[in-house]
């Protein structure tokens, strides 16, 4: 019995399982792992080759659930903030890495219009792998989390049109249109369903200016619809289910609302799902059940978005680096230092600080799914040559590869940057600042432009020290920071649910988001300078490599844990812990006291 489906997801799952294990052993980004499992398990290697068609209508769904999680986070009002510099930023950028790209393909000998879908294809980013990075260093909700993530935004529409007004500009830029519904039925690639639906939507003969109308018409009558109708309906019918009382109900509620609105939008709009499912948590964002959602839906988010990179593997054929190591390198420096480089200026321009550039430019140093989509569409419109398709894979590999280590640069160049700052600015130096503007100075007519609106990070650095930190905000964790709290003793809370983030924030305790497990999380709780180490969560395994990081940070550190076993009690003092608590073993020593003392009164009684 056949079963492809369920082979590529077994073991598409198992491999990335294992390969991710060992990178994030070797401290490598787990998504190195993913995307080797993909190539094992690729047509260019003689292992188990996985339906390469199946795998990436899975991915897909990766995808857009994670834009669906995204939306969820990023209101309207957050896109129409940095509409400034998202639209004209990605807009310049596109622009100057296509140049780059053609430039490329010029010095090979390729014609105008292979070198436009070439460059076209190295321009746009890949929305996963941003999201990845970002949600990892808790910059979603930060400043320059928002503009990168609506740079984006707006890259993904420039594609959208790209793809529409492809097949009537197949002519002009020197490939064939041809049976293009017969070639998509016989492909194997990411491009499939956006041929189909590009050609339905828009045949060759038709104007390219009357295309270009249809094509913004029908984004916008999706955005309007979304807007006026979707954010009204949308958290009505997400709080009718949530009033039924069945959490299965309302989880199978959130996927059909990512789904069903993804496709839809697709179907009638010619949208993509990614931007359809965006806009859809997007609207849900204005409901008090958004977190909910967000919660509830991360598991099938982050299952999904590993095929996603498993199914990015496959396509890669290992030989291209031998045969073309010169062009490899040509189109990977484009893609991470010229996009970066182009990117950083652009930002600059617009007055931002230099952490939100090199932020922005990071974020774009790679390719991923749009990047695929186009590609296809050109080998099926016979503009692309497969030498361009190999190498935009290899491209958007290598870059996926790197863009993890960029971040790590970026996080210790940062860390050094505000050591820096920090020697050379005094107190006394910034009283002197302070006192020399006042309100007075300001003119009344002067834009009152606060630091959080414009230039904040929305990250502040925690400045307590001699604190306690308390790892998970749950029914052990809540009870903790009531008694410090009354006490007066300094905390800062670590907590990677955004629902109990928000609940804590809303205290006005001071909260950093993100897994404990994670030593980077630790050191922004400023795991250096505290003093105690409350671990809250149930699971005593995890909490072992949690302790295992925060005595490797502070030694003399006083770590107090929670276990439900003798197993992990005894992993939990292997690991460094000084206090560990068996919940039921304290609970039975508090029955036992009662006990003996309402003996030993019945015995004097008599």
């Amino acid at each position: 019995m056949e079963t492809p489906l369920i082979a590529t997801i077994s073991v598409g799952f198992v491999l990335a399982l294992i390969l991710g294990a060992i990178a994030h052993r070797l401290r490598i980004s787990p998504l190195v792992g993913y995307l080797i499992a993909g190539i094992c398990v690729g047509p260019y290697t003689p292992f188990f080759v996985a339906d390469g068609h199946l795998s990436h209508e899975i991915s897909e769904i990766g995808v857009i659930l994670l834009m669906f999680g995204v939306g969820l986070h990023f209101s309207l009002k957050d896109l129409m903030s940095v509409k400034n510099i998202a639209i004209p930023g990605a807009i310049a950028q596109i622009t100057l890495a296509t140049l780059m790209g053609m430039g490329l393909a010029w010095l090979i000998g390729w014609n105008f219009g292979t070198g436009l879908i070439f460059g076209l294809a190295l321009s746009v980013a890949s929305t996963v792998v941003l999201l990845r990075a970002l949600e990892s260093r808790q910059l979603i909700d930060s400043r320059r989390g928002k503009i990168a993530v609506g740079w984006l935004i707006v890259e993904d529409l420039v594609m959208v049109l790209a793809l529409v007004l492809l097949p009537a500009l197949a002519g002009m830029l020197g490939g064939s249109v041809g049976d293009v519904a017969t070639e998509a039925a016989n492909s194997k690639d990411l491009a499939d369903v956006a041929i189909t639906a590009v050609a339905d939507t828009a045949p060759a003969q038709m104007g390219i200016a009357m295309q270009l109308l249809i094509t913004l018409g029908k984004v916008a009558a999706f955005i309007a619809l979304m807007i006026i109708v979707g954010r009204k309906v949308i958290p009505w019918v997400l709080e009718r289910i949530a009033g039924m009382g069945s959490r299965e109900l309302f989880t199978l509620s959130v996927l059909a609302i990512a789904m069903g609105i993804a496709y839809g939008s697709s179907e009638l709009f010619g949208v993509s799902f990614a931007l359809g499912a965006f806009f859809a948590g997007m609207v849900l964002n204005e409901s008090e059940l958004s977190h909910r959602a967000a919660e509830d839906s991360l598991p099938f988010r982050d299952a999904f978005a590993v095929l996603f990179f498993v199914s990015v593997g496959m396509l890669f054929d290992p030989k291209v680096l031998v045969e073309q190591p010169i062009m490899v390198l040509a189109t990977l420096l484009i893609i991470v230092i010229g996009k970066s480089i182009a990117a950083f200026l652009i930002v600059k321009a617009f007055g931002k600080p230099t952490h939100t550039a090199l932020t922005i430019s990071a974020s774009l140093a790679q390719i991923g799914e749009f990047s695929f989509i186009l590609a296809g569409l050109g080998i099926t419109y016979h503009i692309l040559p497969q030498e361009g398709y190999n190498l935009i894979l290899a491209g958007a590999i290598l870059s996926i590869l790197i863009n993890p280590i960029l971040f790590v640069l970026l996080d210790r160049f940062y860390a050094t940057a505000d050591k820096k700052e920090a020697v050379a600015t005094t107190p006394a130096e910034t009283t002197d600042v302070a006192a020399t503007v006042t309100t007075e100075q300001i003119p009344e007519s002067a834009p009152q432009v606060t630091i959080d609106e414009e230039e904040s990070d929305d990250i502040q650095p925690i400045t307590e020290t001699q604190h306690a930190i308390i790892v998970g905000y749950g029914r052990v964790g809540v009870l903790t920071s009531q008694y410090l709290h009354e006490k007066g003793v300094p905390f800062v809370i670590i907590e990677d649910a955004h629902i109990r983030v928000d609940a804590a924030r809303e205290l006005g305790y001071t909260v950093v988001e993100g897994n404990a497990a994670n030593i980077n999380i630790l050191q922004r709780a400023n795991i250096e300078q505290a003093q105690w180490l409350l671990i809250a969560i149930p699971n005593g395994f995890e909490a072992g490599q949690i302790v295992e990081h925060a005595r490797t940070c502070n030694a003399i550190i006083d770590i107090m844990a929670r276990a439900q076993t003798e197993a992990e009690q005894i992993h939990l003092e292997e690991h460094g812990s000084d206090f560990v608590v068996i919940g039921e073993r304290e609970i039975a020593r508090l029955m036992e006291s009662r006990l003996l003392k309402s003996v030993s009164d019945q015995q004097v009684s008599i």
